[in-house]
């Protein structure tokens, strides 16, 4: 009889704090599932890789893996890097089966733990300030921004859940990298609106580097706007209900019902403006930067990393280590210092850069992505400038 196991599938980032979090979706499942040996792993920039998190629950004796991606959204790491991670490695060990289940994705138990944190918000808010209406209040949701059109229409549709379920004035949707309004057009877009209150609110599992500029570009447009309140909700983190959507996830793969949303898939079919990417073959980008450190022990951020350590100039400050920034971008690599016509140091076609430990460049592109030129993106945030 098989011996079944849990595997949370994550991303990875530089900030040790986030890592930290994504731990406590492990803790969490393995409170819900006593019985059963639950592990995790990132693809990038933390330890343990899936890899290794895979090797744990076959010392165990596990036989059969129940495999969850940590995302909330199905794009590029949930279709194709960590699939690419998994069947390799089944392919490696023969006597392990691998099932691989979907993404959170748009649930009504995610949508009520994102309204709770935006409540949650609001309720510190009028403590703090007073009473404003939900009429004369603005929501924003960020979204993470990803190369998939299907992900970043998800993020519009939790932005229209929250916002009619709610009873804003008004809602608008930006992204923190690859496409486009990015926060900074965004939010100066909705300044023009009229609305005294606008809510900042990432919807993202995890803090990281990108959750901090979030806040920071909030800071920035806010202080162009002094009359209008801004007001930063927290981000998902670990959530009762988050943690319940994992659940849910573990548990289709059990009753056969892991479907991932194939239908709107730019691998799959010629979804508008991306024909080109159909048929591409799947294989994951990340195998050069698997177990990369997040971060420095003896770096200031003390864990809350906001990516200076992949500045020259910082390093050499604070006499740390600086690895070259590796970036995918297209049409070709970018420099340490990012470049304005192709994105920041921190990103790919994906919207991230990685810190590359091997000293040369690598072979593998991503497809361009078609909107690269939108005067309102796709540059991620800069970095703040110290």
């Amino acid at each position: 009889m098989s011996k079944i196991g849990i595997m949370v599938c994550g991303h990875g980032s530089r900030n040790q704090n986030a890592a930290r979090e994504f731990a406590t979706v492990a803790e969490g499942l393995r409170a819900r599932h006593p019985e059963t040996p639950v592990e995790y792993g990132y693809l990038e920039f933390c330890n343990p890789v899936i890899a290794k998190g895979l090797d744990r629950l076959r010392e165990k004796g596990v036989d059969r893996v129940l495999a969850v991606p940590g995302m909330l959204f199905a794009a590029g790491h949930a279709k194709n890097d960590i699939p690419s991670v998994l069947n390799a490695y089944q392919a490696q060990n023969p006597g392990v089966s691998i099932e691989y289940g979907r993404e959170l994705g748009i649930d009504v138990k995610m949508i009520r733990a994102a309204g709770a944190r935006v409540e949650e918000a609001m309720a510190a808010a009028d403590a703090e300030h007073g009473a404003i209406g939900r009429h004369e209040t603005l929501l924003m949701v960020v979204g993470r921004g990803a190369s998939d059109p299907d992900a970043n229409s998800n993020v519009a549709k939790v932005m229209r859940m929250l916002w009619e379920g709610l009873g804003f004035g008004w809602g608008e949707t930006c992204y923190s990298g690859v496409t486009f309004p990015l926060v900074g057009p965004g939010l100066e877009h909705a300044a023009r609106l009229g609305y005294k209150r606008i809510i900042v609110f990432p919807y993202f599992l995890f803090t990281g580097v990108l959750v901090k500029r979030i806040y920071h570009e909030t800071d920035q447009v806010a202080a162009r706007h002094p009359d209008i309140q801004f007001i930063k909700a927290p981000y998902l983190n670990d959530h009762p209900l988050v943690l319940d959507t994992f659940q849910d996830r573990v548990q289709e793969i059990l009753d056969g019902k892991a479907l991932m949303n194939c239908q709107m898939c730019k691998y799959r079919e010629q979804v508008l403006g991306f024909e080109a990417e159909v048929g591409l073959p799947q294989e994951s980008h990340h195998h050069h930067v698997e177990g990369i450190g997040g971060g420095l022990e003896d770096c200031p951020c003390q864990g809350d990393c906001d990516a200076s350590c992949r500045d020259e100039e910082f390093c050499r400050k604070h006499g740390l280590p600086f690895t070259p920034v590796h970036s995918h971008a297209e049409p070709g690599p970018l420099t340490a210092q990012g470049s304005p016509e192709q994105g920041s140091p921190e990103q790919d076609g994906h919207g991230h850069g990685h810190a590359h430990g091997h000293g040369h460049d690598h072979a593998h592109h991503h497809h361009p992505y078609p909107h690269a030129d939108h005067p309102l993106g796709p540059r991620s945030m800069e970095k703040p400038k110290a």
